[in-house]
């Protein structure tokens, strides 16, 4: 598996990722395009064999940022990836001099949380009925 950056080509096979991933509320072509044109946006993506299997992004503003969303193709799952992921955008972050990592998940994905857990963020706080489905989510947080 390696990993490397965005690039405006892949985000057609991100915004199929994200409707196999998050079915409920996937990001749409030009929502990821949108991130894509952002200065404070970067966008990981893992590959293995040429093959795009996961990817994040993160916007990094000021001394704060956010992990905006992180997918791994349901065969490449719990195989380290994610976590792969997760750390190369942590790792941004603090180069871009963020001092603080936010990230929100839903309370029903225990296999997020976990592999958010295992990089060392913590749960903070929840938002009440914060996705279209009515789904609490959870904010977690990560000092740099």
């Amino acid at each position: 598996m390696q990993l490397r950056s965005w690039k405006y080509e892949d985000i057609l096979k991100i915004s199929e990722m994200e409707k196999d991933c998050f079915p409920l509320e996937p990001w749409n072509f030009q929502m990821l395009a949108s991130s894509f044109d952002s200065e404070s946006f970067c966008g990981v993506i893992a590959e293995d064999g040429g093959e795009i299997i996961g990817y994040g992004g993160i916007t990094v503003a000021a001394d704060t940022a956010d992990i905006d969303n992180v997918a791994v193709a349901e065969p490449y799952r719990r195989n380290g990836a994610g976590t792969a992921i997760i750390e190369e955008l942590l790792r941004i972050a603090g180069e871009r001099g963020a001092k603080k990592v936010f990230l929100e998940v839903r309370v029903s994905n225990f296999a997020a949380m976990g592999a958010y857990l295992k990089s060392g963020f913590k749960g903070v706080y929840a938002r009440s009925r914060y996705y279209s489905d009515g789904e609490d989510c959870l904010v977690m947080v990560k000092n740099l």
